[in-house]
């Protein structure tokens, strides 16, 4: 019989805990938590990955939105599909539709980008508990079976940002994510008191996210939060390979992500970015002006055989 996907979340957390080890998670990152590179970060000890932030009122009405949005294997799971949303029936019906091929789904109320804010969704939600607990509540009705969570961004207060996950677990969320900065706080220290206020008081998981950028940041994060898990974005773009203990990336998941990335037919923009990302701590100076200069997956491949012998061997690494 097949495990329920409660039992694969519930899972997820018991073992990390009875193993004395760290949940480790990548986030939703906008044009970055594709496929392929959820497949490069599950073989550096990720152990669970999220998909991009998708509009759920767009997947729900739109097969062409949901093939541009959302691609998946039978390997790529654990998954948690983020949706965006204000409205609690295209959250429903976008988890419904998306529930076959994921073991969950995330209410995104942690962007705080401009247009998100504009449309009522993201970061801005924090401030609304009721609206947050009716789109969890409905989902959890249409899909009894599928475990929904929320990421949110702290409020100004810890009174109100514990309130706020309070209303959430209320509402029947399996567990929560939190990005211990406010919607206007950027690249400033998180707020590690304020997560470890919500996992005080609250009795389902508690995800820390922010300011983990290398393996050094993850056990001082876990201590001044009493967190269940730690989820990471750029120091996972830095670094992919950073859960598994390294600390800049190393050649060969240079390798893996020429790989994969042509194995599943990554576009050149997206192939490329990530290679700048990935050799911002390897590269000098003067090299990453001839690397940001080349345009095609051709030039790339013959920079990266030139310098470190890296090739496209014509198969998936597992």
């Amino acid at each position: 019989m097949e495990e329920s996907k409660h039992s694969v979340i519930s899972k997820l957390f018991s073992d990390s805990a009875n193993n004395g080890t760290t949940l480790k998670v990548c986030a939703p990152m906008v044009r970055y938590s594709s496929l392929p590179f959820r497949h490069l970060v599950k073989l550096y000890k990720c152990d669970l990955t999220f998909t991009h932030m998708m509009l759920s009122d767009c997947f729900s009405k739109a097969q062409s939105a949901r093939d541009a949005d959302f691609q998946h294997c039978k390997t790529d799971r654990p998954l948690i599909a983020q949706f965006a949303a204000s409205d609690p029936e295209y959250f429903a019906a976008a988890a419904r539709l998306i529930s076959p091929y994921v073991d969950g789904v995330d209410l995104n109320c942690g962007c705080p980008q401009r247009w998100a804010i504009k449309e009522g969704i993201g970061a801005c939600m924090c401030t609304n508990p009721k609206l947050i607990s009716r789109i969890v509540s409905r989902c959890r009705q249409v899909n009894p079976e599928l475990p929904v969570s929320v990421k949110i961004r702290i409020l100004e207060t810890i009174e109100d940002t514990v309130a706020l996950a309070q209303a959430i677990e209320q509402a029947g969320a399996a567990f929560i994510s939190v990005h211990g900065r406010t919607i206007k706080e950027r690249n400033v220290i998180p707020h590690f008191d304020y997560v470890q206020a919500i996992k005080n008081n609250v009795n389902i998981p508690v995800i820390h996210n922010g300011g983990v950028y290398s393996p050094d940041d993850l056990e001082p994060a876990l201590q001044k939060t009493g967190a269940d898990g730690v989820m990471c974005a750029q120091g996972l773009l830095n670094n992919p390979a950073l859960f598994a203990g390294y600390t800049e990336t190393p050649l060969q998941c240079v390798q893996d992500w020429v790989n994969i990335a042509i194995t599943y037919g990554t576009t050149f923009i997206t192939f490329k970015h990530h290679l700048v990302f990935m050799l911002e701590n390897v590269l000098p100076k003067h090299e990453k002006k001839i690397f940001n200069n080349l345009s095609t997956i051709a030039a790339v491949l013959d920079y990266l055989d030139n310098n470190f012998d890296i090739r496209y061997q014509n198969k998936l690494p597992t």
